[in-house]
């Protein structure tokens, strides 16, 4: 079996993708822009595909447009090997992003992403953001449409962001999440929710995953390597380039990943002792691999040696002394708690 080979089921429909999925957005967007290049971005989707990670994960937004259109120069010889995942609602200004959820917006977009992505089928399209101004039923609606239409093969949501959660509301981070999810369930199957999930981000235990693993609803964990923190690769005070979303990320500061480096230090005890060729990065997908048959980490690269990496997580079982450790590693500092 290739590493990454092992498959996991999306949905009631049990549509199947790799363990470990690929997500595309460093590639054209929010992370270190001077390192985007597009033929070692497509090396990096090929190393995925080749070993086993379907699964690879973009949006209109991300660009805009752009990462879209990289991913379809490859899905233009390699449909076959890829399931194909892409995302609406979102809509990309000079300095603001706002939310887009009227249903011919939705219909048109969707004709848009499937030029750009040069095929006639999304296998799963996920709503970035729920429009406040329209009825989230009213958005889900029309993207139902669209799988009769034979457009779309799946839909799912994506988690509103942890920041507004806490924020706004303290009866639960992912509360106002499953709020959505109650009413859009009404309406059409959802066969997966992305929201966030790492060793240092593990919220979605809380109420979200046990909501998704009641209703056969697939996982998709956004951030499982936490914005690339746990590999252990950075080094506290090197400093983000300003179109990195990690220079404005309270975690991020010199002093916050000096005071999380215990966690990466548990992940590399963890990791020697699975032999040399095992990195932090592997134990800290495994573990998110561990949460649930339902769960697909999907940490984003755009380098090939990184996808490679990742892809190989599906191959290693963490032990129950190994979860253990993990679990009594320190909480993370300086999050949005």
């Amino acid at each position: 079996m290739e590493p990454g080979g092992a498959r996991r089921a999306i949905g009631a429909a049990a549509l199947e993708v790799g363990a470990v999925g690929l997500g595309c957005m460093p590639m054209s967007w929010a992370y270190t822009g001077s390192q985007q290049r597009g033929e070692e971005s497509l090396r990096a989707v090929h190393a995925a595909l080749d070993r086993g990670c379907t699964l690879v994960d973009t949006a209109d937004m991300y660009g805009p447009f752009t990462n879209e259109l990289l991913l379809g120069r490859i899905l233009k010889e390699r449909r076959a090997d890829a399931f194909v995942s892409t995302k609406v609602g979102l809509l990309v200004g000079e300095q603001h992003i706002v939310a887009n959820g009227r249903p011919g917006y939705v219909k048109r977009a969707c004709d848009a992403s499937l030029r750009r992505l040069q095929t006639d089928v999304i296998d799963l399209y996920q709503l970035h953001r729920a429009d406040p101004e329209v009825p989230v039923e009213e958005t889900w609606g029309a993207m139902a449409e669209l799988v009769g239409a034979g457009k779309v093969r799946s839909l799912g949501l994506c988690a509103v962001g942890a920041r507004a959660a806490r924020r706004g509301d303290r009866t639960g981070v992912h509360a106002g999440t499953i709020r959505q999810l109650e009413r859009i369930q009404q309406v059409f199957p959802v066969s997966s929710v992305m929201a966030e999930l790492s060793v240092w981000s593990p919220q979605a235990l809380e109420a979200l995953l046990p909501w998704c693993a009641a209703r056969g609803v697939g996982f998709l964990a956004a951030m499982p390597l936490g914005n690339g923190f746990l590999p252990g690769t950075l080094t506290p005070g090197q400093g983000f380039e300003p179109d990195d979303v990690r220079a404005r990320h309270p975690r991020f500061t010199a002093e916050m990943m000096a005071a999380n480096q215990p966690i990466v230090a548990g992940l590399r005890r963890v990791a020697a002792r699975h032999g040399e060729a095992v990195t932090p990065a592997q134990v800290a997908l495994a573990w998110v691999l561990a949460q649930g048959r339902n769960v697909v980490p999907v940490p984003g690269t755009k380098r090939e040696r990184w996808a490679a990496e990742n892809a190989a997580a599906a191959e290693l079982t963490l032990t129950d002394g190994d979860l253990a450790e993990i679990a009594g590693l320190p909480s993370a500092q300086g999050s949005w708690d």
